[in-house]
């Protein structure tokens, strides 16, 4: 950038005029930026909240972009223009992490705005615009940003606002300190917190059913932003299989992944599966570094990363990759100085593996890397949605993403609702004597919210040892849609969905994945049925339900059967018959999932043509 482009001092090298010409001067390496073709101007949405910011001009205003989308392009060239235009004198950037804070300032040097990332006390070098800072650090000494805010009119960007709530002393400390802001724009990419801890300066409005939701300035969804290309489809590849433990007891458990459990024998089969010991982790590993060498035939640099529970493991699996693909994996273990170095590293090299304990979960910048190993048992949608953010960043059309998942109930439907939008609700409605249902997710967000780079006490939960896994290929979950039918690690059907190309249109996936599954389909009839030692039936056949979702759908069709016994006449004992004779399958109580669903359309269909 010329210097003889830039204002006299203060504040230099600030160059945007605009909101329309506010990113003219971007560097073409500036996060988030336009993949394609469209250098010289923001994205639409960028433009579209850009334009909506400056004809309201709020004090606080919440943009809410999923991840990949570009927020941090959007936040500052909104922070280029307010210091331009005199409306604020200094900007201070608040992340969750020391590595985003660091990222946040080279960002933002990119475009001349001057960020100390070090700053802990006293005056601000004169050559800087502002500070970057982390929630814990405003957490320690909120009065020292509060006097600094006073002192100039201040801009304050809250990054990953959700973080504001995961402790209300966090939270107290962000309104002490930013209370005096002249502005406020606060950036999320996730759905909001499970608990009701209020987000400072985010608006919240009742609704209909009288319960107060958060209301975002400007939303922008992965569903919109697939639509633009800005983010690429995700190909969620879940693996089943059989799993056996020991319980504190010393009772042994043999069970199924994706067969519906209890929450406790899930949660411990989960936990089996992701034992680095068992053969279920070396075949994902394997089935995922072989889904990587086919997306880098097309994107050459291409990288993949493993997200972790903890240190052992993430040690563990990092060996486990050495061993299957020859090469070393980039390990990072804590939110330091050095894990941020090994990020950067990894990020410009074209190394293939990268292994985190979490971290790398919310923010971290590595648009190369395209597939993905969930080797977590955190199950919140939001942890999720950050993780796979980690994945979607497009940098040119045609990209695609693969995550590698175990076979869980709430992970497949946080896969199948990647475009669905959630609101932080302040009020949980709760009927007299019924459980709280809210109150795991608030247990679960706590431990995620735990030390991102420590034991976080998982393995003490539910005590027990894990014996053996082994992996089985389930189901390609893409776009709310499930595909496939079971197959053997290393068989001819899994590489068939490995093997997908790594750039192509989002229809194309769906057309492909169809046609890969009818493909399997037909080599499956022509084979004689005793050699069948899996399922053989499509993944939509197949639903993926916990225990408590077997009962309520049991309940349901006892429920529709009796309806139509009234309404028909006939006994309960002969419509439950004739429900098997026309479904097939065995009794209700030893039935699918698949197989209750399919009985509970036909009696609905039987009652309305009665009527």
């Amino acid at each position: 950038m010329s210097h003889a482009d830039a204002p006299t001092h203060p504040p230099p090298e600030i160059v945007t005029t605009t909101a329309g010409t506010a990113s003219h001067h971007l560097s073409p390496a500036f996060p988030g930026r336009a993949p394609w073709g469209t250098a010289g101007k923001l994205r639409a949405w960028q433009q579209g909240a850009m334009d909506k910011y400056i004809q309201a001009q709020p004090r606080d205003f919440l943009a809410v972009a999923t991840p990949g989308a570009g927020k941090t392009t959007f936040a500052l060239t909104l922070a280029s223009w307010l210091l331009h235009h005199h409306v604020v004198q200094q900007v201070t950037v608040v992340a969750p992490t020391e590595h985003l804070k660091k990222q946040w300032a080279e960002a933002a040097a990119r475009i001349g705005i001057k960020l100390d990332p070090e700053y802990s006390a006293g005056p601000l070098g004169r050559e800087y615009h502002g500070v970057a800072v982390t929630y814990a650090g405003v957490g320690v000494r909120p009065m020292l940003h509060r006097n600094r805010v006073e002192q100039r009119k201040t801009l304050v960007i809250l990054d990953e606002i959700h973080h504001a709530g995961d402790s209300k002393s966090w939270g107290e400390a962000c309104l002490e300190a930013f209370e005096p802001a002249t502005r406020r724009l606060a950036l999320t990419g996730t759905p909001f917190r499970s608990d009701t801890n209020p987000i400072p300066f985010v608006t919240y409005e009742e609704g209909d059913d009288g319960i107060r939701r958060s209301s975002a300035d400007y939303t922008y969804g992965y569903g919109s932003a697939l639509a633009d290309g800005v983010v690429r489809p995700v190909i969620f590849m879940s693996y089943s299989g059989n799993m056996r433990w020991r319980t504190k007891a010393g009772d042994e458990i043999a069970a199924r992944l994706g067969e519906p459990m209890t929450k406790d024998a899930i949660s411990q089969a989960w936990r089996t599966a992701l034992d680095p010991r068992g053969e279920w982790m070396p075949s994902v590993l394997r089935a995922a570094d072989h889904r990587l060498t086919e997306v880098r035939k097309a994107i050459p640099d291409a990288g993949a990363l493993v997200i972790a529970s903890d240190q052992d493991s993430a040690r563990a699996y990092a060996k486990l990759i050495r061993d299957i693909t020859g090469h070393k994996a980039t390990l990072v273990l804590s939110d330091d100085a050095g894990a941020s170095q090994r990020i950067d590293e990894f990020s410009a090299s074209d190394d293939r593996w990268m292994v985190a304990v979490r971290m790398v979960s919310e923010g971290v910048d590595v648009p190369r890397l395209a597939v993905g190993v969930y080797a977590t048992t955190i199950s919140t949608p939001l942890f999720f949605a950050q993780a796979v953010g980690r994945f979607v960043r497009s940098r040119r059309r045609g990209e695609t993403a693969s995550v590698f998942l175990p076979t869980v109930p709430d992970l497949l439907g946080f896969a199948g609702e990647m475009e669905r939008e959630r609101d932080h609700v302040l009020d949980k409605p709760k009927k007299e004597g019924e459980e709280d249902p809210y109150a795991e997710s608030e247990k679960e967000m706590d431990e995620a919210n735990k030390q991102q780079d420590e034991d976080t006490g998982e393995q003490d939960m539910l005590p027990f040892e894990a014996l053996e896994s082994d992996a089985v290929f389930d189901r390609v979950t893409y776009n709310g849609a499930d595909f496939g039918m079971q197959a053997h690690p290393g068989s001819e059907e899994e590489q068939d969905y490995l093997g997908i190309p790594g750039l192509l249109e989002p229809d194309q996936v769906q057309l492909l994945l169809q046609k890969r599954q009818a493909r399997q389909i037909a080599h499956s009839r022509k084979k004689p049925a005793e050699e069948a030692d899996l399922l053989e039936l499509p993944a939509e056949r197949r639903p993926v339900v916990s225990h408590k979702e077997m009962m309520e759908l049991r309940k349901k069709l006892n429920s529709l059967v009796g309806a139509y016994a009234h309404q028909s006449g006939k006994p309960h004992g002969v419509i439950h018959t004739e429900l098997r004779r026309v479904c097939g399958g065995p009794p209700s109580a030893e039935a699918t999932a698949g197989q209750l669903g399919q009985r509970i359309a036909k009696v609905q269909e039987w009652a309305t043509r009665m009527r």
